[in-house]
């Protein structure tokens, strides 16, 4: 026998939105769990497509599982905001049949796909009672954006950047999330750096920290 669904209820303002990117919702996404009745929310349609590659146990890992997703597929868009300021493209002097239609698209395409990834949604509800126990929040922002975690933070950018990951999280681990700009600077600046070098750096940061 099927189970019965249940329409989630959404905000007015919200009711022709996908509740992952709230990009206009094309269709409904439906979650099954043993422990709730099966519900169903606006989604758009890549959102759906996202969701549908996997089998979780709650909208708040899929949730998690779409931005994540996002994030890796539109990391060049986002790059954007990262290298360049609406002025500066403005002002690039990008003219030329090739990089004209770069200057007039790219700060746009940054701005949905930032929005896209810092959209929170809203509580979903049925007969106004929650679908879910409500989670804290372990996010992490920076740049403008939002991330589902700061190694999700750490992995963006160091593949935009070309950064070294793992150099980068080193950083992180002895700086602290708080002067994660700070550790992006240090990452940047040992870019071509060695091995060697690096792990010299990360020796004498570490010295210098604990004498703070």
């Amino acid at each position: 026998m099927s189970k019965e669904v249940a329409l989630t209820e959404t905000p007015f303002d919200k009711r022709h939105l996908c509740w992952f990117c709230e990009e206009p919702a094309g269709g409904l996404f439906t979650f099954v769990s043993p422990q709730t009745s099966a519900v169903a929310l606006p989604v758009c349609r890549e959102c759906k497509q996202i969701a549908n590659t996997r089998e979780l146990d709650s909208l708040y890992e899929y949730r998690l599982y779409v931005k994540d997703t996002l994030l890796k597929r539109y990391a060049k868009h986002l790059a954007i905001g990262s290298n360049w300021t609406r002025e500066e493209l403005e002002d690039s002097g990008f003219d030329c049949k090739i990089l004209g239609g770069f200057k007039k698209s790219a700060w746009f395409m940054y701005e949905v796909a930032r929005d896209r990834i810092n959209a929170r949604g809203w509580p979903l509800t049925v007969n106004g009672l929650p679908v879910e126990e409500s989670v804290t929040d372990i996010g992490f922002e920076h740049g403008g954006l939002t991330f589902s975690s700061l190694n999700a933070a750490a992995h963006h950018f160091s593949q935009t950047q070309g950064l070294d990951e793992a150099f980068l999280c080193a950083l992180v681990k002895i700086l602290g999330r708080d002067r994660f700009g700070y550790a992006l600077r240090l990452a940047n600046l040992y870019r071509v750096a060695s091995a060697k070098e690096k792990k010299q750096f990360l020796r004498e940061i570490k010295e210098d920290e604990a004498q703070l």
